[in-house]
């Protein structure tokens, strides 16, 4: 039953002390308020990272070519390493890792790429059917590169969405023609890639196919592959493997950091995987002492506040006030200033959140919290505040009504 009365007398004695109602509400705004607002920057920090590796399987492996900067076996440095097919097949052999396997053939520069009157500039690279899944591409249009493609040496393309509105428009891009470098290619579909406008202006052509026209070559500029559902170590064994095996097929010391640059996403990811973990630890520490501190000081605030009412508690209880009233008073008005106080701070950093959520950056992207934490924090809090208020209620509760009335 809602006694109107206690309640009357409560927001009385708040409205009596009004600075130092405000001053123990502000320490436990602060707390929540630094609480939400770590956790949602904390967690924008974290979209911001996962978001720079949407354009590549995390799981991908990519090993370019280098040059030696060491002399090795009577060879010099300065030995520009090089790839060919027979690298491609090396590892598609000996790695059974290894399930998504593609190469990279770069075309020079932008190529100029012809329509009928239209003439633009793109960029054009050779590349085997898995490079889709490798790239976390999506066909939108028709379809990618497949092996029949490489088998024929098909002079097929597979257009960006950005280079598809350019040549062709709104237009419809599937089956028709386009010049590159002279070559005339049929489009077989259309992609989009998470990876940005950029990754969308590429144009990909089969890479046996860029090969034969420059002249049978059987170079190769990049390998890159992915290795399923292989763990962390695993992952770094077959970058071990591979090293080793490459310096001992192209000649350069296995140490040879400059010799051969190998990615391994799925270490990276994993390492800022382990460093927002350090980051939500930190977070948490710093936010629930700041909280902790807030109750403290309501502890504090209402131990005062007994000591002021001294004579009046005492007057109650000469009244007839059990000691349960008197502990449910002071509870009371503890949980009630830690609630608003920490309902106006959720509010607060939800607001600020919000605002600086519209100032997305490459690194910083979409912070938010995660309500249920945001309403248990703030059930938490209320709870703390009852525990806050209980000391001080308990000894209200003992005071003797004798000595209280003589009391100054």
């Amino acid at each position: 039953m809602f006694d109107f009365d206690k309640w009357q007398e409560i927001f009385s004695s708040i409205s009596r002390h009004k600075l130092r109602t405000t001053l123990t509400a502000l320490g436990v705004f602060w707390g929540i308020f630094m609480l939400v607002i770590l956790l949602g920057m904390g967690q924008g920090l974290q979209n911001g990272i996962e978001y720079q590796f949407r354009d590549d399987a995390t799981n991908s492996i990519w090993v370019r070519r280098g040059t030696t900067s060491k002399a090795f076996d009577g060879l010099p440095k300065g030995r520009q390493i090089q790839f060919d097919n027979d690298d491609f097949i090396y590892l598609l052999n000996n790695f059974d890792k290894i399930d998504r396997l593609s190469a990279r053939f770069y075309l020079t520069g932008d190529q100029t790429v012809a329509m009928g009157n239209k003439k633009l500039s793109f960029p054009v690279r050779g590349v085997h059917p898995d490079h889709l899944y490798i790239e976390n591409s999506e066909m939108i249009q028709g379809r990618y590169i497949n092996d029949i493609d490489l088998q024929e040496h098909r002079k097929v393309a597979v257009l960006g969405r950005i280079a598809k509105e350019g040549i062709f428009g709104q237009e419809k891009a599937i089956g028709r023609q386009i010049q590159i470098g002279g070559v005339i290619y049929t489009v077989v579909g259309v992609y989009e890639d998470s990876g940005g406008d950029n990754e969308m202006r590429i144009i990909y052509i089969p890479i046996t196919t860029v090969q034969k026209i420059q002249g049978g070559s059987r170079v190769l500029h990049q390998l890159m592959f992915t290795a399923g559902d292989a763990t962390i170590p695993e992952m770094k064994e077959i970058e071990a493997h591979i090293r080793r095996d490459f310096a001992a097929r192209k000649q350069f010391a296995a140490d040879d950091q400059r010799a051969l640059f190998i990615t391994n996403l799925a270490e990276e990811y994993q390492e800022f995987q382990n460093l927002f973990w350090a980051i939500r630890a930190f977070v948490w520490f710093v936010g629930i002492g700041t909280l902790i501190a807030g109750v403290i000081g309501v502890s504090n605030i209402m131990l005062i506040v007994v000591k002021d009412r001294t004579r009046e508690i005492g007057i109650r209880k000469a009244l007839g006030a059990t000691p349960r009233s008197i502990v449910a008073m002071i509870l009371q008005e503890a949980v009630l200033i830690t609630a608003v106080a920490g309902y106006m701070g959720l509010l607060a950093a939800t607001g600020a959140i919000a605002l600086v959520g519209s100032l997305e950056s490459e690194y910083f992207r979409n912070p938010q919290v995660n309500f249920g934490v945001a309403i248990a924090a703030t059930v938490v809090l209320m709870i703390a505040g009852a525990l806050a208020g209980l000391m001080p209620a308990l000894q209200a509760a003992r005071i003797n009504p004798v000595v209280a009335m003589k009391g100054d």
